[in-house]
């Protein structure tokens, strides 16, 4: 008798969509008056990357378990856009735009700017998801995950104070960001790389060596570590797109 066991991975995803929604929720609560709204974005920065986490292993047990399912693929889209497209939306709305506005008629109100920036992300998320569904390289991934663009922001109140951000720089950096989840660019899939690595020896000494790094870097630095590793990620995509079109120009 054959057990269904792909409640295991689609558990997993519903943790993902799960601490998108209670990220958004702790944005929802960050108001004029409060003298903690930092470590509010902070917080629900976090969220955003154990959801990450979480996206990871349901594709891991699904594979692992041969438990994949056309529910368990819609599901993730479903939660990536709301976990990794429509959260960093608001989180970057609450902590850079919220106030940007445009006069017309003397009615400050009357254009609010800033919502329609924050939209951006979870428009080009929906499309991104929307695309790899219907068609998908299995070697690489075309344009940035959007794992990978929530996560960008979601480190970001942990690496940097807002408040001391300028938000053009705020605004250019999450614009960019939200167009390489709808650009051309080749990434490469990680879980194809070590797909070969794959054993529980391995993964036992990999996760301890990054147990000894954080230990001697000091765990209050592992944001940088973090944000370090996938700003590398994000440039490799430009860097090969850059090599490639060099190359091909010299033929």
């Amino acid at each position: 008798m054959k057990i269904n066991l792909t409640w295991i991975p689609n558990t997993l995803t519903l943790g993902n969509l799960t601490l998108g929604f209670v990220s958004m929720l702790l944005v929802s609560e960050v108001t004029p008056a409060h003298t903690n709204a930092h470590e509010m974005f902070t917080m629900a920065g976090v969220f955003i990357i154990l959801a990450a986490l979480f996206d990871g292993f349901d594709g891991m047990a699904a594979r692992a378990l041969n438990a994949t399912s056309e529910l368990g693929a819609d599901l993730d889209s479903l939660a990536d856009l709301t976990t990794f497209g429509i959260a960093p939306g608001f989180l970057s709305y609450r902590m850079f735009f919220s106030d940007l506005k445009l006069d017309i008629l003397g009615k400050p109100e009357f254009l609010p700017l800033g919502m329609f920036v924050a939209a951006l992300y979870p428009i080009c998320a929906a499309y991104r998801l929307a695309r790899f569904n219907v068609a998908h390289d299995p070697k690489s991934f075309v344009g940035l995950p959007s794992p990978v663009a929530g996560v960008v922001v979601g480190i970001f109140p942990l690496v940097f104070q807002v408040s001391q951000v300028p938000r053009l720089v705020a605004l250019v950096f999450f614009v960019l960001t939200a167009l390489l989840m709808v650009s051309t660019l080749r990434y490469s899939k990680p879980q194809v790389a070590m797909r070969g690595l794959f054993s529980w020896k391995k993964i036992g000494v990999t996760v301890f060596g990054f147990g000894l790094l954080l230990l001697a870097i000091g765990l209050y630095r592992w944001p940088y570590v973090l944000y370090g590793a996938v700003g590398f990620y994000v440039f490799s995509g430009i860097v090969a797109f850059v090599i490639h079109t060099i190359q091909e120009l010299r033929v």
